[in-house]
Parts: structure tokens; sequence; C-alpha cells
């Protein structure tokens, strides 16, 4: 036999768990409704993707080499002094690294849908096909022809949204919302931007998340997230970020608006039958940070890696267990990650007393290098057990201050 499978969705998690299974000779099936797509998200991706996925250097908008952390009080702090020189973070447009990587899929074998899913049915054994019901675009976007595929197996790559997760009763997740307005600066108000980018936090722009000020091509995204679902909040809070930065955005042009939600944790059911969840559908989003990026692009890796795996190479259906261990490899590998940004968030995010401790320790450069290490190498821990014990006292020396150990209600 020859495996059949289908990926909904062409973002980062779609395209890179495409490429691999097409990479292997399996015959894949990837879907996108809106090509030039330009999902609202800060842009940010570690040195380690740039590796990872091989991205060439034009996709790289800027190589953000300095980070402003900016308190509630408006204290600022100045990291990026303990990176190399080599060592950046990488800034881009969505509708450019999503369309680089999903050119690439199809250069690979991969077969591009323009379509949207309606609905996915689902089969009565374990080894009938799902039917796959959509509708295919023309060149121009406009609606086409209502169409089916057959396929084995299944990805859902469709983000928070994912109709392929209701198709299987996944279940539900809390979800914040992403909020930012593009930006183009005056020539001198970029220049500022031209390898710096700033995060602010405090209660005018989000009450547990931060806000953001991230440099693009020829243009900054100003944003801000929450899990206050309320278009009255978000205006209100993106208000303050405007507010907090207006300084540096004055002259500045509103090109675009855009919003999105973001789960906040992964989905219930992540794996069922043969279908898997990857990226934004699984709930791979990181706490704290609010990372998207790496880890969907990685998980749509890993998930298509066992399928390569357990088919064989495309000669054997794999049944729910074979897919399944994506989900346990995923969870050994970065299990620790999500519960200590989690805990992060829940520590630091709660008030702004606790944002100042937060913005005070992140001056310390011990501190500085394990969060910029945990962000362009995934290392949640310094191989240095000393260092781990003088972080540890030096965080609880700022919660102490900042009076962020009391507890706070619902908490």
């Amino acid at each position: 036999m020859s495996l059949r499978v289908a990926v909904v969705g062409g973002g980062p998690a779609g395209s890179s768990a495409a490429e691999t299974l097409a990479k292997a000779g399996i015959e894949t099936y990837l879907f996108e409704r809106k090509l030039d797509n330009a999902k609202p998200c800060g842009g940010a991706i570690p040195l380690c993707m740039v590796d990872e996925f091989d991205l060439p250097p034009e996709i790289i908008d800027r190589r953000v080499r300095k980070m402003k952390m900016i308190s509630p009080s408006n204290i600022e702090v100045n990291i990026g002094s303990t990176l190399k020189d080599d060592e950046y973070i990488g800034m881009c447009r969505r509708e450019v690294l999503d369309g680089f990587l999903r050119d690439r899929a199809v250069k690979r074998g991969a077969h591009l849908i323009n379509g949207t899913l309606h609905t996915l049915e689902l089969p009565n054994t374990s080894t009938e096909p799902y039917t796959l019901h959509y509708t295919a675009h023309t060149e121009d976007g406009l609606v086409g022809e209502s169409k089916s595929l057959q396929v084995d197996v299944v990805i859902g790559a469709d983000g928070a949204n994912s109709r392929v997760a209701k198709a299987i009763k996944a279940g539900d997740y809390n979800y914040a919302i992403a909020f930012q307005e593009r930006i183009r600066l005056p020539q001198d108000k970029m220049a500022y931007y031209e390898e710096l980018a700033e995060m602010y936090v405090g209660d005018d722009v989000s009450p547990d998340f931060y806000a953001w000020v991230f440099p693009k091509y020829d243009h900054v995204a100003v944003g801000t997230g929450t899990m206050r679902v309320n278009q009255a909040k978000i205006k209100q809070l993106q208000a303050g970020i405007r507010a907090r930065a207006a300084k540096r955005l004055e002259g500045g042009e509103i090109i675009k608006v855009e919003a999105h939600p973001i789960p906040e944790h992964p989905r219930p059911r992540r794996v069922v039958g043969r279908v898997a969840l990857v990226g934004d559908a699984a709930g791979t989003v990181t706490k704290s940070s609010g990372e998207g990026i790496y880890f969907a692009a990685k998980s749509g890796r890993m998930c298509a890696e066992a399928i390569v795996e357990f088919s064989k190479a495309g000669q054997r259906i794999p049944t729910e267990d074979d897919l399944k261990v994506y989900i346990k490899r995923w969870d050994r590998k970065y299990g620790t990650t999500y519960l200590v940004l989690d805990l992060l968030q829940r520590v630091f995010y709660r008030t702004d007393a606790t944002r100042e401790a937060f913005v005070e320790m992140c001056a310390d450069m011990d501190v500085q290098k394990l969060t910029f290490d945990s962000y362009l190498y995934k290392t949640v821990v310094p191989s240095n057990p000393f260092v781990q014990m003088k972080i540890t006292a030096k965080t609880l020396g700022s919660l102490i201050r900042g009076n962020a150990l009391a507890p706070t209600r619902g908490w």
C-alpha cells in the first residue's frame, strides 16, 4: 500500500509536517485556505529554529540583540550584554516565513490544495479512510467547487479554532487574544529599533501577559495579549501600550490591524484514532513568553517523523498508539519547559508589584543569560547547579522586596 496523509493548515506546523512526510516519499496533501495569510504574531523566532529548519537569511527581517524590559513604573532594564556576537533573536513577518515553509514542502513533493475544510468524516473501522469535504478556491481567491479527498491519516494544523479538533472531539481549551498594529515609523524612529525589541508589563497594557514593540522590515509590530477576551478591554490595553511607547512611535502610520486567539494550554486530547493535532490546534504555545512559532514547527516535524517511522515510510497504516508516541516524545522533551514558564507567568504576571520584581530580576546577568539561553536554545535549567541556586535566591529576594509572595485572591 501507499499511505495517504492530509495536513490541514499551511502555517509553520502544517508545512513542517508536510515537508517531512513528502521527503520520506509519503503521499501528502497540504490544505491552506489563504495562501497570502499573515497571522497576527510578534514574529520572534529563536536562533535554534534558524539552524534546525534551515531558514535562509532573507527570511529574517531583523536580528535583535538587545531587549528592553519596561516595568509598570517605566523602569527600563537593558538585556543583551550576555549574547555572543553570532547570537540573536530573529524577527520575521509571518506571511514571509509561512510562504517559504509552505513552498519548500511543495518542492519536496507535497500536493498543495488551496481550500477550506468544512467536514472531516470519520471512518467506522480502524482501516477505512477519513474523508475530507472541502471547498476549493480559484487562483484569484474566489470560492470554487466542493470536493472530497480520502486519506489514511490526518494532521490537524488549523489553529486555535481547529475544525479537525472539533471533528475528533479533542476538547476545548482556554485561550488568550493577541492584538497588534503594524506601524510604519519615520526613518529616525525606526533607526532606534535597528536591533532592539521592547517588552512592557503592567496592568495598563495587560493584566496577565505583556505588551511588545517588535521591529520588522519597514515597520514595528505593537501589540498586547490577554486572557480577558473582551473587545472593549483589548482596545483599552492597546491604547495602554500606545501611550507607554508614545514618544518612540511619534509620527507613525498604522498600516495593518490584526487579532488572533492563542491557546493557553494543550487540548485534552491531541491524538484520536489516526488524527493528530499539532501547533496551535494542539495547544503548543508557551506560557510567560507566548512563543508559538518554533514549537508549532517542531510539533509538526515530530508528529510527521513518528508517522514516517511507524508507517515504515508509508508502507503500513499507523495506529492510534503509534501516533501517541509523538505526544509522549513531545511531553518528555518539552514538558519541563512548559511547567517552568507556566509557573513564571502565575508568579510574575499577577500584580504590578510582582511585575516590578520581575523586571528588577531581569537586571541580573545570571538571569539574563538563563533567559536568553532558554529562549535561543530551549534549555530551562543552567548547566551549573551553583548558578541555579544563585538565581533561585535572587528570584525569592526580588519577590519579597516587591511583596510578591503575598497571596492574591483566586491564586
